[in-house]
């Protein structure tokens, strides 16, 4: 099985970097290098990560000299990225033991160059919030329409579409590089199965419903290129479908 090269980016994460790096020492399936940019942080996380790095040769820190946001210090580690597959998680995030090689064996079994899983929501102390679930297949259309992709839980083969880069914009990146990615492949299946922890922070980016409002409008126009009308068309349903999950 060709190796994999988790992205992982960070900023001030001392908080939570130790129980994400060790879940992911913890998988299953061995064969994988985290490569690790670190986003100018001001507290202990590099000095954390680098006491892992010291037993672990697989684990590896580079350090942006400006900050610059999630995804160019993810574009850097996907730059620095030796292995044919790419999985992101991010720094406050908790991969389940068996996440790599579960996902894996759905890529090769179903001849998949992307796929992605459900996953469960915790707050900051690790409370249960809830399941995302992951449909099972997406379009590029639906896409358009809503963002079904849980960052932590995706992957792509690099040998089917080569190296897919983030788009330099400092909120909702992921978004946009599934949205490039989808270009490429049309549609792919999701797995049912939570193979991931998501952590909901309340100074996250994801938690300003408003700020992330604006940057989904604009990776429909600057990324996916729609005309205005037809931005503003799938942005009404995204907002729409926002509303519906908040009053239910």
């Amino acid at each position: 099985m060709p190796k994999v090269s988790i992205i992982t980016p960070t900023y001030n994460s001392e908080k939570y970097v130790s129980e994400t790096v060790s879940a992911i020492i913890e998988q299953t399936f061995s064969d994988w290098e985290l490569i690790i940019t670190d986003d100018c942080s001001s507290d202990s996380t590099c000095e954390i990560i680098d006491t892992f790095s010291k037993k672990d040769d697989r684990i590896k820190l580079f350090r942006l000299k400006i900050n610059s946001g999630g995804g160019i210090a993810r574009n850097n580690s996907i730059a620095n990225a030796t292995g044919r597959y790419i999985a992101f998680c991010d720094s406050d995030d908790v991969w389940l033991p068996q996440k790599l090689e579960k996902q894996l064996q759905f890529l090769q079994e179903n001849d998949l160059a992307f796929t992605f899983s459900s996953y469960q929501k915790m707050d900051e102390a690790g409370e249960r919030k809830g399941i995302i679930e992951a449909p099972a297949k997406v379009t590029y259309n639906d896409l358009l329409r809503t963002c079904s992709i849980g960052c932590l839980t995706a992957i792509y083969d690099t040998e089917k579409i080569g190296k897919v880069y983030m788009p330099e914009i400092r909120k909702r990146q992921d978004y946009g590089l599934w949205l490039k990615i989808f270009k490429i492949i049309g549609s792919t299946k999701g797995m049912s199965e939570v193979l991931a922890n998501y952590r909901e922070r309340t100074n996250s980016v994801s938690s300003n419903k408003f700020i992330a409002a604006q940057y989904h409008y604009r990776v429909l126009r600057e990324v996916a290129k729609l005309p205005r009308l037809k931005a503003s068309f799938y942005f009404l349903h995204y907002a729409f479908s926002g509303f519906m999950k908040y009053i239910k």
